[in-house]
């Protein structure tokens, strides 16, 4: 039976997971896309190949990798659960790391050709002034490839609302504490209870939609 709760709740952990995610993919998608794009280093295009890697793997086996990396017997999990008694199997802090790997490479795509059409006699006038590296970034280069940058973080909040399968392995499907939308909709479904169903998916179609319009019409402006 469809209930306020049975859809409030699933929605504002969406809204949480997404947020969060979004913005951790914009620190490292941002930040990785600038240093690729200015920087030249051993490794730089195996590097580059893992940034886009989520884009085309299945969610469920980017789920399988990031279980053997944080699970209770993963190098990692296990440190953190030995040293700190943390785990993020089965968590809300699980499902936002599912959906910011997911998302990564939309945000790291978007800002790697932002970056690239920025006009890179603007940053040397900056460097002959005696700018640093880091001032060049923040007042010359990031301002310059805004645009960009917040149509790929739109795009990669619209794909961390709808993350299903890396979240499943990874946070599970336990509602009030693990369930999104995503999979709300799936266990209406199970459960025949399409008015809810129906529900859920207006809300994300729309949400998507909107997200998707506003990002486009970013990208048109920015290539006027």
């Amino acid at each position: 039976m469809t209930t306020v709760e049975s859809i409030i709740s699933p929605l504002s952990l969406t809204i949480k997971v997404a947020v969060l995610a979004t913005a951790g993919a914009m620190i490292i998608g941002v930040t990785a896309a600038y240093l690729l794009s200015r920087k030249k280093f051993w490794g730089r295009d195996m590097l580059e190949v893992m940034l886009s890697l989520p884009l085309v793997l299945p969610p469920t086996v980017l789920g399988y990798y990031l279980l053997v990396v944080i699970g209770r017997k993963g190098f990692f999990g296990r440190w953190l659960y030995e040293n700190f008694g943390v785990s993020l199997i089965f968590t809300w802090q699980g499902a936002v790391l599912a959906a910011m790997i997911v998302s990564l490479p939309l945000v790291f795509k978007s800002a790697g050709a932002a970056f690239a059409a920025v006009n890179k006699q603007c940053e040397e006038a900056a460097a002959t002034l005696g700018a640093s590296e880091v001032t060049i970034f923040f007042r010359v280069s990031l301002p310059l490839a805004w645009r960009g940058i917040l149509a790929g973080s739109m795009m990669a909040f619209a794909r961390a609302m709808g993350e299903f399968g890396a979240t499943l392995m990874v946070a599970g499907n336990l509602p009030g504490r693990t369930q999104t939308l995503s999979m709300a909709v799936y266990d209406a479904v199970q459960a025949g209870d399409f008015q809810q169903a129906n529900f859920l998916v207006v809300i994300i179609t729309v949400v998507s939609a909107a997200i998707l319009y506003g990002s486009g019409k970013l990208l048109q402006t920015t290539w006027r």
